[in-house]
């Protein structure tokens, strides 16, 4: 029985956090062995807001050294660029021609995007969940692997994918999220009411790349309540969110955790998690130093990629012109 596919992508738009490696990076790299894995740098949505060239450029190199640091094999995965692979835009258009402009419309992440007003927005963060529907639907996805804010590009991905089958004929598989429960939605650093996030500023999140002086002062100013028991409690939003980072990083039990934190105080969980931070990171740290020295390496892994996406994309590609009475 062969493996389902996995669809999994990320924007390098510079900021790599905790929140995103403990929420998506790590599940990836667990789910190696089960699914037919298939990881992609996402550059084309990253350039739906302005990007410097130059940063882009780096920031695109150093998303695939932090996938191959984290341990993403390439010799049993697919990692590569998305702009590398033509297919990609292409699809996009064939499917916008069957997206309601209401679909869109009703997408919460743009209208998050876009609260200072959309009418400055690109049309290309407009239609950035069509783009992600064909990212995901060129390669016989079975299994996306998100968090709670991209559910609904995958529901639109599925949409899309029915409504071409039902009106051309079978042509692509349906899509299912997969919404990993622990760690989906780590916090931020300073508003634990809200995922941590990049945009909020260098409070709210711990970067991949920061270095131990800077991971203790985010810990130490990190937000908690004027309370004395570490326990976790949902309700103490800010405590929750160390411990959850804590037990994560760790790889211990509530209980345990707990039973260790008794009759100390806030102090000794923010000292303690600011060192078993910098313990797990360090080693992550100096791959992707090593990665970032030897471009030509990540030249080689991602041209490799590029290469078997393609193949796979183009057939794709190839049957849905076909569908659509194209001439190929």
């Amino acid at each position: 029985m062969s493996k389902k596919v996995a669809f999994s992508g990320i924007q390098p738009s510079g900021v790599i956090h905790i929140g995103n490696y403990l929420g998506a990076i790590q599940q990836w790299v667990d789910g190696q062995d089960k699914y037919a894995n298939i990881f992609c740098v996402v550059d084309l949505h990253a350039i739906t807001v302005p990007q410097d060239p130059k940063s882009l450029k780096e920031n695109t190199y150093r998303t695939a050294a932090i996938y191959l640091a984290a341990g993403i094999n390439p010799k049993n995965s697919i990692i590569f660029v998305q702009s590398q692979v033509p297919a990609h835009t292409e699809l996009a258009w064939v499917l916008n021609t069957v997206t309601h402009t209401g679909e869109l419309l009703r997408m919460t992440q743009f209208k998050d995007k876009t609260k200072t007003g959309s009418d400055n927005a690109s049309v290309g963060l407009f239609d950035y969940p069509v783009l992600m529907a064909a990212d995901i639907l060129l390669y016989g996805t079975n299994l996306v692997p998100v968090g709670e804010d991209q559910k609904q590009h995958v529901e639109l991905a599925r949409n899309l994918a029915q409504r071409f089958n039902n009106r051309f004929g079978k042509t692509f598989a349906i899509p299912e999220p997969i919404i990993r429960k622990s760690g989906a939605r780590i916090m931020g650093l300073d508003d634990p009411s809200k995922k941590m996030s990049k945009s909020a500023g260098p409070a709210n999140y711990i970067a991949l790349t920061d270095s131990p002086e800077i991971i203790r002062k985010k810990i130490m100013r990190a937000t908690t309540d004027s309370g004395t028991v570490i326990k976790f409690d949902p309700k103490r939003a800010g405590l929750y969110n160390l411990l959850t980072i804590y037990q994560l990083f760790s790889g211990k039990t509530e209980a345990q955790i707990e039973k260790h934190f008794i009759r100390k105080g806030y102090s000794n969980l923010k000292r303690e998690l600011a060192d078993l931070i910098i313990d797990k990171l360090t080693p992550l740290q100096k791959k992707i130093e090593y990665y970032m020295k030897n471009k030509r390496l990540l030249d080689q892994v991602l041209k490799s990629g590029a290469k078997r996406a393609d193949k796979i994309a183009s057939q794709t590609l190839k049957e849905v012109k076909q569908k659509l009475g194209l001439v190929a």
